[in-house]
């Protein structure tokens, strides 16, 4: 075999094996390098033969290379790699705290409803993964907060007075059809928490509508030829609705409903008791780079300039429903959502379009859900649209 010079050997012969599909690939195989065939000697004897080499490794180019003039590298995952102090457990912890506030207090206004509601969630996520993790002889991984995660945000989209039935099947989807089928943390498409309230909705949409609620609506003249009564289950933003259609317009002042908005609403899910409480969470978020800006700010900003342009009051239609909720805290999911900043942005202003056209022209007032989830779906695609360009990249003349 021809000798090889020493240049040429560092630089492409690797001393460890690389690991394969199959295993790890023999240490003696052949290496072809241009043109020359060269035998990587064998672990046990180059280690027999020298057993300080690995004390006397030094660095070379960024890589570490041993005495016999093999380059040691790792094998690691596809780029980008994301360093810094934050671990999955404290970043989830963050998002459960920038939670609380709007929880406690949806609790407190609403009662041993709320209390029931979050505890079935929280309680069937975390044991819908605990028992997948052992039936797939799979390490547990509840102690990631991945799953709090999940109960807390499913419970938050859901009405107070919502059956535990319906709650603990809804948990169950989330982790089981939204995560875990997926390979678990990491690996979901979409949001668990919307797959599970989007499975709510599409079977038993009819009971949530039903459900009561502290109304604090009165009965409101329509068109001046009939009342819409205070129905079961009716919100601000359905009633709202409600109106527009009844009237091609709206029947009575929303920015009235800017403060209980605000600070005490009593009609809808969990998560719309208090829309300042949803707002100060998500930007101590923001501060503390948890979340990507681009995304709530191009949702709400893409909500409010479309409710403007379809003659609603921009401010009122933020407030109202899930729209708060799903940008700071669903939209911005990292795994079903984009990684690169540009792509970021339009993700954002896409669940906004899509939910505003799905509240002011769909057939329910609530879209919040189902445009998250289109955009989920859509999220790889704009990844590979707004790939950055390479390190050292150039661009030609002409």
């Amino acid at each position: 075999m021809p000798d090889v010079p020493a240049a040429v050997r560092d630089r492409h012969v690797r001393e460890r094996a690389a690991v394969g599909p199959h295993g790890a690939v023999p240490r003696a195989r052949l290496h072809r390098m241009r043109g020359v065939r060269v035998r990587v000697p064998h672990e046990p004897a180059a280690r027999a033969a020298d057993p300080h080499r690995e004390s006397r490794a030094c660095c070379k180019g960024g890589a570490a290379v041993s005495d016999t003039g093999q380059e040691r590298r790792l094998v690691v995952a596809v780029p980008p790699h994301i360093h810094g102090p934050e671990s999955c457990r404290s970043i989830m912890l963050w998002v459960v705290g920038a939670l609380a506030p709007a929880a406690a207090w949806s609790m407190v206004q609403m009662g041993t409803p709320a209390v029931v509601t979050y505890a079935v969630c929280i309680g069937t996520a975390l044991a819908s993964e605990a028992a997948w993790n052992a039936l797939a002889k799979r390490p547990q991984t509840i102690t990631d907060g991945s799953a709090l995660v999940t109960g807390l945000l499913l419970a938050m989209s859901l009405p107070p007075l919502t059956p535990w039935w319906i709650s603990a099947v809804g948990a169950a989807v989330a982790i089981v059809l939204g995560k875990m089928v997926f390979g678990g943390l990491g690996w979901n498409l979409f949001n668990p928490a919307l797959v599970g309230r989007a499975f709510v909705l599409l079977s038993w949409g009819g009971v949530l509508s039903k459900l009561p609620s502290k109304g604090w609506y009165r009965t409101i003249d329509v068109a001046g030829s009939g009342s819409l009564d205070a129905i079961s289950g009716a919100t601000r933003l359905a009633i709202a609705a409600a109106v527009r259609m009844a009237k091609g317009g709206y029947g009575f002042d929303l920015a009235a409903q800017y403060r209980p908005l605000l600070l005490r609403n009593l009609e809808g899910s969990l998560g719309e008791v208090s829309a300042a409480l949803l707002i100060a969470g998500g930007l101590v978020l923001i501060w503390k780079r948890i979340i990507d800006w681009r995304i709530p700010v191009g949702y709400v900003g893409a909500m409010a300039l479309l409710s403007w342009g379809f003659g609603s009051d921009p401010i009122f239609n933020v407030l109202a429903g899930g729209v708060l909720l799903g940008a700071f805290f669903m939209a911005t999911d990292y795994v079903s959502s984009p990684m690169t900043r540009n792509a970021r942005l339009v993700y954002g202003i896409g669940c906004g379009v899509f939910n505003a056209v799905g509240r002011f022209f769909g057939s329910m007032p609530e879209s919040t859900t189902f445009a998250i989830l289109f955009m989920n779906g859509l999220a790889p695609l704009l990844d590979r649209i707004f790939v950055p360009r390479t390190f050292g990249w150039v661009k030609r003349d002409g």
